[in-house]
């Protein structure tokens, strides 16, 4: 090590590993250790001198390392191998990791948790979707097109409205090289509505500036600007866009430390970053803005929950014994409190089709409901409702549990192979040979309600009475066309509700006028706009 030129070229590996690596300098992380075995095998070469024999034939080893370095390096792969063995192998560790997602908490029926919702609040964006329409409106500025390029999308609540936001990032190095100051704005994409589709540019009247983010160079690639901020010693992940209910943009970036050895991650607090100026807040779980919908990375739960159904009766349990493992996957769901939970079902180890019960985990405290109630998995509600359309070849996206008349239901929309919603689906969670698809949500809605109560169920079944007759007189009335479909929405006298119906349920409901007396049947339920079963104008039937 005595050349100058090895002891310039070591330093200069060590300032790439430490400024590109970015290794956590904390215990239970391997980034650190195998950056000090890369540079202490650097060191053995260097200090290893080599010379050519007089013949010029061989390569000679003129000077031995000196064994401490073979001791640190003994000490290293100890560190990276033996150690997480000892302390992180779940042989030993299995009662901490099952109960590493803390305690469950039982559930009576989850229709009571997630929230009723009408069905122009239903999700029929999701992100694949969110990505095709926010390409189309950045492909509508060429200008602004050939600079940049859409980042990952994540969906949250803005002002009680569920979008995907997505940044505007750099598409190279050139053009961040000419763009510094940052990428201009934002997309959002409306998770109930593929017609509102927004690129922000401005906010608070002033032009936005995302300089830093993950597309970035040097000191503007967020990871990084945070690294040499002073979290070079704490674990960091889940760098996810989010903006907050005056439109301004930040990274949301989960805090998290190793609870059982080398494993176990969990979750601690957050770091917010502004996107623009790259100022830093740091919050507990507890203090961390509302407006920030998730905290609890998603592969954080999943683990959690799998380990928890897994060491149910510890890590020697070869027979399955009550063993669960969760379904297709984690789905962000609000319930009727207004949070965010992360949803999935669960089922027996060995079994795909039905699952044994569902669990909701809040995404900011992790606080974890477990429903024991049988049901369909999410991917027999998908190929349910895959079948009914078989001949269309449509496919189902992921489906979204909502609470559509006191009935837990997957929604999901059925789509062509060009990823363009074509279809809608809705399928019981009790039971998913109970299927409805329509051309709308409220064509789907209409015949999930006809199967349903085909199949000898109730529409509401805490209802009093499920079905009401009323005779009124017509107050308002006005057609609308979806898909080529009218559909007639409604008022009537002394009653508040707003009622819809096809043609297909009467012909007499195109010729009907205000001031008409009608005779209409109905499923009562929570919904804001009623559809209506039967119809009948008796002005019409008089003449």
């Amino acid at each position: 090590m005595k050349n100058s030129v090895s002891i310039v070229f070591f330093l200069f590996v060590t300032f790439l590993l430490f400024y590109i690596g970015m290794p956590t300098i904390n215990y239970g992380f391997t980034g650190l250790p195998f950056a000090l075995l890369v540079l202490t095998f650097l060191w053995v070469i260097l200090s290893t001198g080599l010379k050519m024999s007089a013949d010029k034939k061989q390569v000679q080893v003129a000077a031995k390392p000196k064994r401490f370095l073979f001791i640190i390096i003994a000490v290293l792969l100890g560190y990276m191998i033996v150690t997480p063995l000892l302390t992180s192998l779940p042989l030993f560790r299995a009662s901490a990791y099952q109960t590493l997602i803390g305690k469950v908490e039982n559930g009576k029926k989850i229709s009571n948790h997630i929230a009723p919702i009408s069905i122009d609040k239903i999700r029929v964006v999701d992100e694949d979707l969110a990505h095709l329409l926010g390409e189309k409106i950045l492909g509508s500025q060429p200008a602004l097109g050939s600079q940049v390029e859409l980042g990952q999308f994540s969906i949250q609540k803005v002002n009680n409205d569920l979008y995907w936001v997505a940044p505007l990032l750099h598409s190279g190095f050139f053009k961040w090289i000419n763009n510094q100051e940052g990428t201009a704005g934002y997309v959002m994409v409306s998770a109930t509505n593929e017609r509102d589709v927004k690129l922000v540019q401005n906010s608070n009247g002033k032009p936005i500036k995302i300089k830093y983010q993950s597309g970035a160079y040097f000191q503007s690639e967020i990871e990084r600007h945070l690294y040499f901020s002073g979290y070079s010693t704490v674990g960091l992940t889940d760098f996810s866009f989010e903006i907050d209910d005056s439109g301004m943009p930040f990274w949301v970036v989960t805090k998290y430390k190793k609870e059982i050895g080398f494993s176990g991650n969990e979750a601690t607090g957050v770091v917010l970053v502004d996107a623009q100026t790259g100022a830093i807040k740091e919050y507990s779980i507890a203090k961390t803005p509302q407006w920030v919908d998730r905290i609890q990375p998603i592969n954080f739960i999943e683990e959690q929950l799998n380990d928890w159904g897994e060491y149910v009766h510890g890590y020697w349990n070869f027979s399955n014994a009550n063993k669960l493992q969760i379904t297709e996957g984690l789905t962000l769901v609000y319930g009727d409190d207004n949070k965010s939970y992360w949803y999935t079902g669960l089922t027996s180890v060995g079994k795909e089709e039905s699952a044994v019960g569902f669990v909701l985990v809040d995404t900011r405290t992790k606080k974890t409901t477990f429903y024991k109630q049988g049901g369909a998995t999410e991917y027999a509600a998908q190929s349910s409702a895959q079948g009914k359309v078989q001949e269309k070849g449509y496919e189902a996206s992921l489906p979204i549990p909502y609470n559509i008349n006191n009935i837990p239901t997957y929604v999901m929309t059925l789509k062509d192979k060009g990823g363009l919603v074509k279809m809608f689906a809705m399928v019981a969670i009790s039971d998913y040979t109970i299927v409805g698809v329509g051309n709308t949500m409220r064509e789907a809605l209409t015949s999930f309600k006809n199967v349903y109560n085909m199949s000898g169920n109730k529409i509401n079944p805490n209802s009093v009475s499920n079905k009401k007759m009323l005779s009124t007189i017509v107050t308002r009335i006005q057609n609308d066309v979806k898909n080529g479909n009218s559909f007639y929405y409604f008022k009537v006298k002394d009653y508040p509700n707003i009622f819809v119906g096809s043609s297909q349920i009467s012909t007499q409901l195109p010729v009907t006028m205000i001031g008409d007396s009608v005779k209409i049947s109905f499923d009562v339920d929570t919904e804001e706009v009623i559809d209506v079963s039967t119809f009948e104008n008796i002005n019409l039937k008089k003449k």
